[in-house]
């Protein structure tokens, strides 16, 4: 069983662009805005028809292309596992919901190491406080995907006034903080953990 599990995994990254069947897990509203080849992928994997009308041989390759992918968590290599160990029938189960809800596991620990950090500000404790208290496997993903990154962002502006707030600051200094905090919020980021240091070393 195992070397027919390297097997396949090594003929799902072969295959990976040709097959149709996109991995399953975030076809929601969250995925409206991505590009439209990946929302009509998604709308597809949506129906229970092309699942249903998958080989068993084309299941154990969609199942191996999300083994096969370095993101997939604990949750979803477990049950990935159990799917390809079990039926024709669990494999299909998991690609239509056993992925979608083992993925929401992973992204649930995900976000409490996020709140576990202590480096984490408010506006990120607020953010993923909600996307739990929600508990949606939807509302967790759209945080890690997009929500974290919008938190962390106000957390960091709020960082940058701070250090535009004190008085003996060096001119180079305010003015790169100034820049910063009308920046993107990968700038934010770059200024904090960053751009201050080489302003000022």
């Amino acid at each position: 069983m195992r070397h027919r599990r390297a097997a396949l995994l090594v003929a799902a990254t072969a295959l990976a662009p040709a097959l149709l069947l996109a991995t399953p897990a975030f076809a929601t509203d969250t995925t409206a805005t991505t590009a439209s080849a990946t929302t009509t992928t998604a709308s597809v994997v949506t129906t229970d028809t092309p699942v249903d009308e998958m080989s068993a041989e084309d299941l154990r390759i969609a199942i191996a292309r999300i083994l096969a992918d370095e993101d997939s968590g604990k949750g979803v290599v477990r049950e990935a596992n159990k799917a390809l160990d079990g039926t024709v029938e669990d494999m299909r189960t998991f690609l239509k919901t056993g992925y979608r809800l083992a993925q929401a596991e992973d992204d649930r620990v995900a976000v409490f190491r996020i709140l576990a950090d202590k480096n984490s500000g408010k506006g990120v404790v607020r953010e993923a406080t909600k996307a739990l208290d929600i508990g949606t496997p939807e509302a967790l993903r759209a945080f890690l995907e997009t929500g974290y990154r919008l938190a962390q962002a106000e957390d960091d502006r709020v960082a940058v006034a701070r250090i535009l707030a004190d008085p003996t600051i060096s001119a180079a200094l305010r003015a790169a903080a100034e820049e910063a905090i009308d920046g993107t919020p990968e700038e934010l980021r770059y200024f904090l953990e960053v751009g201050r240091y080489e302003v000022d070393g």
